[in-house]
């Protein structure tokens, strides 16, 4: 095998949902760097604009909400038109609720299932139905550590994020037969705008967080990003069904 064509993207177009912040716009520059073409789908069409113009090269955008999942079949089938055929859909728009779930009221945890979870289904049955066609294509989950292991204050959330992997292992039984593969990533703390904000003012609760992790260290969405060219490549040709923690150890800490 040679290894530099192996993690080649080249000629490939990726879907990335959320791709336009966070792990999303990790994950897409990632996908970029290894020669994909990217077509960024979220709610905000100035952040998308501004990661575009961050990311250059071939790289689209086209604001809309997943959780319209009416509008799904019209969305892929807009991308297929205009852009063409998609090889990699990534799952990556989410919502997140800390709560205790004596609290959570049930509009709520509905919320996060409908867009952590019902969407994601959506958007991968459109996108499998012309994978199909061509008998190729990946799709990547991103679910989380709390997909993993039980943690306070997010029943809403890792339940959507468990149920991702149920989901992921019942789609590799079906599309492996299309040659489609069916991955995911569960990250554990990854650093962003929003971890930082919450931790900045408590050093306290930061250095309990690293202690907890036996690497020491948060993860960037960078790395988030390396692990899905591996998982969207020919390297990893025969891997489907694969949840794979990017974590720096957090998941044996618990």
């Amino acid at each position: 095998m040679d290894t530099n064509k192996a993690f080649s993207l080249a000629g490939r177009r990726a879907v990335i949902t959320g791709g336009g912040t966070g792990i999303g716009l990790g994950i897409s520059r990632a996908l970029g760097d290894a020669g994909a073409s990217l077509v960024l789908i979220g709610r905000r069409e100035s952040v998308l604009q501004k990661a575009a113009a961050e990311l250059g090269g071939d790289c689209r955008y086209i604001p809309y909400d997943i959780n319209d999942r009416k509008g799904l079949p019209d969305l892929i089938n807009r991308i297929g038109t205009e852009f063409g055929p998609i090889d990699i859909l990534v799952n990556n728009a989410g919502a997140h609720l800390k709560k205790p779930s004596l609290e959570t009221t049930d509009e709520e945890f509905d919320h996060i299932i409908r867009t952590n979870l019902l969407s994601g289904f959506t958007i991968t049955r459109e996108c499998v139905k012309h994978m199909e066609q061509r008998g190729a294509g990946v799709i990547l989950f991103i679910s989380s550590m709390t997909g993993l292991f039980g943690m306070d204050k997010v029943a809403a959330y890792g339940t959507s994020k468990t149920a991702i992997i149920g989901l992921m292992r019942a789609m590799v039984m079906e599309y492996s037969a299309f040659r489609v593969r069916v991955n995911a990533i569960a990250p554990g703390w990854i650093e962003s705008d929003m971890l930082n904000e919450a931790l900045n003012n408590d050093k306290e609760r930061k250095e309990k967080i690293i202690n907890r992790i036996p690497y020491r260290s948060f993860g960037t969405g960078e790395d988030i990003g390396a692990a899905a060219v591996y998982l969207c490549s020919d390297a990893a040709r025969y891997v489907t069904g694969v949840v794979l923690p990017v974590d720096g150890g957090a998941a044996y800490s618990f």
